[in-house]
């Protein structure tokens, strides 16, 4: 059996896999002394085929820092997704527009929003009300009538993740049902571990690939400035623009290397990773580091939202663990020898699939 099993979710868009086996793992000897662990109920998991026949259609909007992307959902399925300029406020409105007539005749449908730059997301919204004269739900941005995203946190209480965070780990866990690691590269590069229980610990945040090269510029008197490209030929630049670009790719692939090796090796097991964001194709697309690259991971993650918060039902509990007393009690977490043994024997079971 394959590690990762059909489900009815959109398809991933490449597909890779380990030459050795990558079980699914849960921690073992973990304190949270130091942090607030929650478990939202319910967290995520694949629909069934029964309530995907009732799936909830959508109209999604994701407003990053540099870009604003759209996503069409009918009856639970990603149909199209479409890229702006964040800047592009009037193309931004006609598309949503479109897409909206779309579900005319969708059972259950709804708008939502979710955004990490507060400050541009004020005229669209006003803008898509004007135009639409309809509610539009705000996801997991603090507020009281926001929708929750469906995953647990081991944080410290003091902080609040950004939403593109949450949500790409929600959708990962959905899709894979798995401990894993989250890489997104977009204008920053984040990198983010979620357990085998969907609980999801937080990560590392470094530049993006365009604004390091952008910083350097900007930082130095003769340091040009040039697009993102992949590098190609010899490891090292025969010119200052040709070392900029080996700097800046080799300098994240190796960064996620490394936070990968970590996490594993914190954790006892090695995870699944999938990459997300816009330069994630360019900077990973050859990397065997990778097994999923999701361009829409954080519009599905959105979707698995808005399942959650109006259509409950097509979700199942998430079972009474101890799990979800920890925090501040410090406790360690209950089962796990038990738990690894399993995973262990799934694994050997396994291995013949990756070889």
């Amino acid at each position: 059996m394959d590690a990762l099993s059909p489900m009815a979710t959109p398809d991933l868009s490449v597909a890779r896999s380990f030459t050795t086996a990558a079980p699914r793992f849960v921690p073992h000897s973990f304190r949270a002394n130091h942090f607030q662990c929650t478990l939202k109920t319910p967290v995520s998991h694949p629909m069934s085929n029964e309530s995907a026949n009732s799936a909830i259609s959508l109209v999604a909007i994701q407003v990053g820092n540099t870009r604003t992307k759209l996503g069409l959902f009918l009856d639970g399925k990603l149909e199209r997704s479409v890229k702006f300029e964040k800047e592009q406020l009037a193309e931004i409105v006609g598309e949503v527009t479109r897409m909206w007539t779309e579900l005319d005749d969708c059972e259950i449908s709804a708008l939502v929003l979710s955004t990490v730059n507060e400050k541009d997301t004020t005229s669209l919204h006003s803008m898509l009300a004007d135009q639409l004269g309809e509610e539009i739900y705000r996801i997991g941005d603090g507020s009281p009538d926001s929708m929750p995203v469906p995953i647990g946190t081991c944080l410290d209480p003091n902080t609040t993740p950004g939403s593109d965070r949450l949500l790409n780990a929600a959708a990962a866990y959905e899709l894979l049902q798995s401990a894993c690691i989250i890489v997104d590269c977009g204008t920053c590069v984040t990198v983010d571990f979620v357990d085998g229980e969907g609980v999801f610990h937080g990560g590392a945040i470094a530049p993006g690939a365009r604004m390091q090269l952008d910083a350097m510029h900007r930082g130095t008197a003769q340091l040009p400035t040039i697009p993102l490209t992949k590098p190609v030929g010899d490891p090292w630049g025969s010119n200052t623009p040709d070392a900029m670009l080996r700097g800046v790719y080799h300098g994240i692939r190796g960064l996620v290397w490394r936070l990968v090796e970590q996490y594993a090796e914190r954790f006892g097991g090695f995870p699944l990773v999938v990459a997300t964001g816009g330069d994630s194709e360019l900077l990973f697309g050859d990397d065997e580091l990778i097994d999923r690259i999701v361009p829409d991971l954080t519009l599905l993650g959105m979707a698995a939202a808005a399942r959650a918060a109006l259509l409950p039902d097509t979700h199942e509990a998430t079972p009474n663990r101890s799990r979800a007393e920890l925090g501040a009690l410090g406790a360690e977490w209950a089962n796990l020898d038990d738990a690894q043994d399993l995973l262990t024997n799934d694994a050997e079971d396994n291995r013949g699939d990756h070889d």
